[in-house]
């Protein structure tokens, strides 16, 4: 196996998020070679200068000049990930990730505009924050009562949660005043996604289906002569199996659920614990 195929088997078993890590890590290696600040791809505070680069509510959020800055991001963002993608599927994972990192640049901008004697002029902003605060703050709002080993003792996940929001909005009075700003929209649209899932009503479908479309516009069509197919589908009480295992493994992740939701995360049996890490991939 050549080196190229070696980095694409292992790119290809990487989940969603551990492949944003990738992206990140990547763009910051070629800031460093190039050195450059990515400037064109960096979100400005002037309304008017945005219009003119409307891609940077989302490029900002893969820009990191600081190793710090992106260790602790990425970091966060592996913990987080897996924790996430053990409960509930890679789509919503990204549509939370891009729509927190989407509000978060809203806020800065709207903070900006409407505040400049308090937050200043000619900001940018860089960094994955906001968007990873959206998924943070997504999981605490639907499971708060999941206990997390901290050392030697147990955190409730809301604990940490409200925490992080506490320090970013401490941080509105400091020198990152804009970047805590980001942060706050992120952790609200993580809070507002959760909130209305919890009532039945995915706010992200929308835009799942808009990165979809934009996602096909690039796929090269792959269709060959029409054929007919028989295919002898077994039955399992009116479904085929493929289905009826669906259904079965949806209500055993819905058990599951509502057990971490009355006794936490701990709770769980190794077996339960196991199927919802096969069910996450």
């Amino acid at each position: 196996m050549s080196l190229t195929d070696d980095i694409k088997y292992k790119l290809a078993r990487l989940n969603v998020l551990e492949k944003i890590i990738a992206i990140n890590s990547v763009i910051f290696v070629i800031g460093i070679i190039l050195k450059s600040n990515l400037s064109w791809f960096e979100l400005p505070s002037d309304f008017s200068d945005f219009i003119l680069e409307p891609w940077t509510i989302i490029t900002y959020a893969f820009l990191h000049y600081d190793f710090m800055h992106i260790l602790f991001n990425m970091l966060w963002l592996y913990v987080i990930g897996r924790m996430f993608l053990n409960l509930y599927n890679p789509k919503m994972a990204l549509n939370i990730y891009f729509l927190g990192a989407i509000s978060g640049g809203l806020l800065f901008l709207l903070g900006y505009s409407l505040f400049p004697n308090f937050f200043g002029t000619n900001s940018r902003l860089v960094g994955a924050s906001a968007a990873i605060r959206a998924l943070l703050i997504f999981l605490c709002a639907c499971m708060p009562q999941l206990d997390i080993r901290f050392f030697t003792f147990n955190l409730k996940l809301w604990y940490i949660g409200v925490a992080i929001v506490i320090i970013d909005v401490l941080g509105l009075f400091g020198l990152n005043a804009g970047g805590n700003l980001a942060h706050l929209g992120g952790a609200f649209l993580g809070y507002l996604y959760a909130k209305q899932l919890v009532k039945g009503q995915d706010i992200g479908k929308g835009f799942e289906k808009f990165m979809d479309a934009m996602a096909s516009m690039f796929k090269r069509s792959n269709k060959g002569p029409l054929k007919t197919v028989h295919k002898n589908k077994s039955k399992v009480g009116g479904y085929n199996k493929a289905d009826f295992d669906k259904f079965n493994n949806q209500k055993k992740i819905d058990v599951i659920l509502d057990k971490i939701s009355k006794s936490g995360y701990e709770s769980l049996t190794a077996e339960e614990k196991e199927f919802l890490f096969r069910a996450g991939k």
